[in-house]
């Protein structure tokens, strides 16, 4: 321990603790807007300089530890003189108009500004402009950069694709993609943890909420019946912004609201979750019993910016990903074919909405060859969570009064294994239970699989199967998935079967979730997912009555030939730069 004063207060901290950090210790937290734990420590902003007596020049309090004895000051009128100066010039090079900004409200730069009482600026403004093609799914504003490096961080420390970098010097300096590349060229995943990491709204998902809401949108053509569906991961974080507690942010509350917004339909992606079990489980099995059916490992299909880094970064493995749909796609082309037979809708006039905690989704919906069913795009639009929580705020909604409604049938019926698709290790765990009844015909134990559950970025379990070993390996972070697949090649690691989730803790970190900046809440989400499966009545995705109803009333069994048609995809039907 040393002992330091902080504004005059004595304190004892941990040796090797960064002033920052003490000063949060010590309730005297100091301001910051590049700082990102353990990511991003290179004091790029200077919003966190403080005054060290005996220091001539102001310190940045993020990447300075403290010392024994040393003496910080953190609102003396030196550095309250530097943080507005420094405040100022960040401002002078961003485009300000904070209403029309995604992130208004939710801002670390307005917050600062608000609280230094910068109401005008001292400098010209000179917002730097930068071409970007507005249709693809993430959209970069250039003036709204405040050059914190949190992208290239979180890019090239975590998820490994290194899309981003430094380009141009001085006053010019900016981020840009990296080596001059226009984004569809970059390799970008679409994970989006560049936008949740970014403090200000410089990075953003495309909005596609205008297709519904506009005068000519979905909602205002009575001919149309908008059918949105939700994932599961967004039952867990859509009460977040909107200051619900948990308990009071059901799914049956986002329905109730979900309907007061326009909706027609509202199914849960959960039934899609436990229709996927079905068919790449029983894929799977057959891979694992007859080689020739496709190589092992069978890698997950679930997440798109998982698909869209495999096929960039080890093309040669794409055989390897399961041909089933991820669930919301499998949805889609079941609304526009069975629900649409079943309740006398005329699928060409159906707008399927998906609801996902996810960028690159709007990237997968939009593949040529994955719709399927005959009618335009199996799923139309996809918005993410932060997209229906604005559009829950557009209209005033009183959600904590709202009453619970249940998802609508015959869509609205999903297992406690669907819901832990939303988890890292839940696809698994959920595939693993139904595999485990097809070759034994028994259930297991429901938490028999616990073993691939947390947040580690790589798990790896063995799992006997009547006599069989299965084995099994689970990874969250596109940095991990290189490091399992570079281990697989050089023949360090061999497995049967592979979960990967872009996104580290899965979709409960999704990119399209709400951001709160500084915090990481995968755990929580998923903990919330898991408590949703303890308490499911229905817990096994072979199980669901809804889901036996659809093979024996439409699809036949597993891998028929109707379910290859409309379930599955060919992942070498298109190409990833």
């Amino acid at each position: 321990m040393v002992n330091i004063k902080i504004n005059d207060i004595p304190l004892q901290v941990k040796e090797g603790t960064t002033i920052l950090d003490a000063a949060a210790q010590a309730n005297m937290p100091v301001p910051s807007l590049c700082y990102l734990k353990g990511l991003n420590e290179i004091g790029a902003c200077r919003v966190c300089s403080v005054e060290v007596r005996g220091v001539d020049r102001l310190v940045t309090a993020c990447n300075n530890v403290v010392a024994e004895g040393m003496e910080i000051f953190t609102n003396s009128p030196r550095v309250r003189q530097a943080r507005r100066v420094n405040a100022q010039l960040i401002l002078s090079q961003h485009d300000c108009h904070c209403p029309t900004c995604t992130r208004s409200g939710n801002c670390n730069l307005q917050k600062l500004a608000n609280e230094l009482g910068l109401f005008k600026l001292d400098y010209a403004n000179h917002a730097p402009k930068f071409n970007w093609p507005y249709d693809f799914p993430l959209i970069r504003e250039a003036g709204k950069c405040i050059k914190c490096m949190r992208c290239i961080q979180i890019c090239d420390k975590v998820q490994d694709l290194h899309v981003w970098d430094l380009s141009k010097t001085g006053s010019r300096t900016t981020v840009g993609v990296s080596y001059n590349r226009m984004i569809e060229r970059a390799g970008c995943s679409l994970c989006g943890q560049c936008i949740t990491h970014c403090p200000t709204g410089a990075l953003r998902s495309r909005d596609d909420t205008e297709r519904l809401l506009s005068h000519d949108g979905a909602f205002a053509d009575k001919e149309k019946v908008t059918i949105v569906q939700v994932a599961p991961a967004v039952r867990a974080a859509w009460g977040e912004a909107l200051g619900l507690e948990r308990e009071l942010a059901t799914p049956e509350r986002l329905v109730s609201a979900l309907k007061a917004i326009g909706f027609d339909y509202v199914f849960d992606t959960d039934f899609g979750a436990d229709l996927t079990i079905m068919e790449e489980g029983s894929e799977f099995l057959e891979r694992l019993r007859d080689p020739s059916q496709g190589p092992l490992p069978l890698f997950t299909s679930c997440c798109p910016g998982w698909v869209r880094f495999l096929k960039s970064q080890y093309p040669e493995l794409t055989p390897h990903l399961s041909t089933a749909k991820s669930p919301h796609q499998m949805q889609g082309a079941m609304t526009k074919t069975y629900i649409a037979e079943k309740l006398g809708l005329d699928p060409d006039k159906i707008v399927n909405i998906s609801i996902m905690p996810c960028v690159a989704k709007k990237h997968e919906a939009a593949i040529p060859n994955i719709n399927d069913a005959g009618h335009g795009r199996d799923v139309d639009i996809v918005l993410t969570t932060r997209e229906i929580v604005r559009m829950i705020r557009g209209d005033h909604l009183d959600v904590a009064n709202l009453p619970e409604t249940p998802f609508d049938d015959p869509f609205g019926v999903a297992t406690g294994a669907g819901v832990i698709f939303g988890a890292t290790g839940g696809v698994m765990e959920a595939a693993l239970r139904t595999c485990y009844y097809l070759v034994t015909g028994k259930d297991p134990y429901p938490d028999a699989f616990y073993m691939v559950r947390g947040l580690e970025g790589w798990k790896e379990a063995n799992i006997d199967m009547a006599g069989t070993t299965v084995r099994v390996a689970v990874v969250s972070g596109l940095g991990n998935a290189r490091r399992l697949i570079e281990a697989m090649k050089r023949g360090e690691v061999q497995y049967d079967f592979v979960e990967v989730m872009a996104c580290p803790g899965g979709c409960a970190g999704g990119g399209g979730q709400p951001i709160h900046d500084g915090q990481e809440l995968a755990k929580v989400r998923g903990d919330n997912l898991y408590f949703l499966d303890r308490t499911s009545a229905i817990r096994f995705s072979h199980e669901n009555p809804k889901v036996q109803e659809l093979y024996k009333e439409y699809l036949g069994k597993p891998l028929s030939h109707r379910a290859h048609e409309l379930l599955h995809t060919d992942h070498q039907g298109w190409k990833m730069p």
